[in-house]
């Protein structure tokens, strides 16, 4: 009885000790398999691996894949002016040395997200740190991408790479909120009061400028008709001396057509003397009387 128990016992013993030398790595993972106290690490990728029985030699598996680091609730931070934000940021990563990473936490992986995370908040406190609380709000892209940045060099100290860095909330603290609003919605009033002043003020200007624009294009109009105007008096007054000097008559004539044309408007009632010197010509072609006396005055042909 005594010799089965050993037995079993010594098959137990063997199993337990083969199958630690077994290393098995899927796809998903790497693995690093060190000596006594981490001494001598190596990595070995996606396969069945032997190393000796533990505790001679040990393997840590490590994800390769990307992963996100998280935290569960929202910190709190500063901004430049002294305004405090909840922030919850969200870190997506990738192990990119697992060598690197199993030397610089001395074999303790798992405490490689908290210090990715430690990283995070100082590089966030320190990207917020350089902008207003309006800024904050406005710039969350920037933000994000300046903290990312700054975590890149300390983190592939670790092995690792940073994929991608990405605010998830950014808000006031509940007690702060409503204070906050009313001092931003003010500010934004009064940069709209401002801009409705210069708009009013532009338009001022621009109206006081077409109106002098206006005022020297009728002027510069009115004097060139002016000029015309004078170049067309003076060349009919030259043609009417010329008609004159020509026939004497006619011009009379028709200067006193265009006075009746003046004169004599439709449904006027005009009280004058028939015999007046104005109508003379309306008396005969001449403007020397009637036919009768026109006939009397003529010369007779023999």
């Amino acid at each position: 009885m005594n010799r089965i128990i050993a037995l079993v016992i010594a098959v137990v013993v063997v199993l337990f000790a083969g199958a630690s030398m077994l290393v098995v790595v899927d796809q998903r993972h790497v693995a690093v398999v060190s000596s006594r106290g981490g001494a001598d690490p190596r990595v070995v990728g996606p396969g069945l691996h032997f190393k000796l029985p533990t505790p001679v030699q040990s393997a840590a598996r490590i994800d390769t894949r990307i992963q996100a680091v998280e935290p569960s609730a929202a910190d709190r931070y500063a901004t430049s002016n002294q305004s405090d934000l909840l922030v919850s940021p969200l870190v997506k990563y990738r192990v990119a040395d697992p060598l690197k990473l199993f030397e610089a936490t001395s074999g303790d992986l798992p405490s490689a997200p908290d210090r990715l995370a430690a990283l995070m908040r100082s590089a966030l406190g320190d990207a917020l740190k350089q902008r207003t609380l309006t800024d904050a709000l406005a710039q969350q892209a920037e933000i994000a991408s300046a903290a990312r940045a700054a975590m890149e060099a300390k983190a592939q100290a670790l092995g690792i790479e940073v994929v991608d860095v990405q605010l998830v909330r950014v808000d006031l603290p509940a007690n702060l909120a409503d204070a906050t609003y009313k001092r931003m919605a003010a500010a934004r009033e009064q940069i709209a009061s401002e801009t409705r002043a210069q708009g009013g003020a532009d338009v001022e200007q621009i109206k006081g400028d077409a109106e002098r624009q206006r005022q020297a294009v009728l002027g510069d109009a009115y004097k060139q008709a002016q000029t015309i105007k004078g170049q067309g008096d003076a060349k009919a007054a030259e043609i009417a001396a010329d008609a004159f000097g020509r026939d004497p008559g006619f011009y009379q004539f028709y200067q006193s057509l265009q006075a009746y044309r003046a004169v004599f408007k439709p449904n006027d009632v005009i009280v004058v003397d028939p015999d007046s010197d104005f109508f003379r010509f309306m008396r005969g072609p001449e403007g020397n009387g009637d036919p009768a006396s026109r006939a009397a005055a003529a010369p007779k042909k023999h």
